[in-house]
């Protein structure tokens, strides 16, 4: 099952985890594939340690 497949029977489920696709796929295309299956936020490889951390406080906040 790839991880689209995971977030797309997540959201299903109505699970209200929050999910960050983390991926060599960076197009336009791929990154709306992603939202369209459930994804938050949609990460290209390799990914900087400040970046991710910036991006998760963001994430996080956003649901406070």
């Amino acid at each position: 099952m790839s991880g689209l497949e995971v977030a797309r029977q997540l959201r299903e489920g109505g699970s209200g985890a929050r999910l960050v696709a983390l991926t060599g796929y960076g197009s336009a295309e791929d990154a709306a594939r992603s939202r369209d299956a459930g994804f938050e936020r949609h990460l290209v490889k390799p990914v900087l340690i400040p970046e991710l951390v910036r991006m998760l406080d963001a994430l996080f906040a956003s649901r406070s």
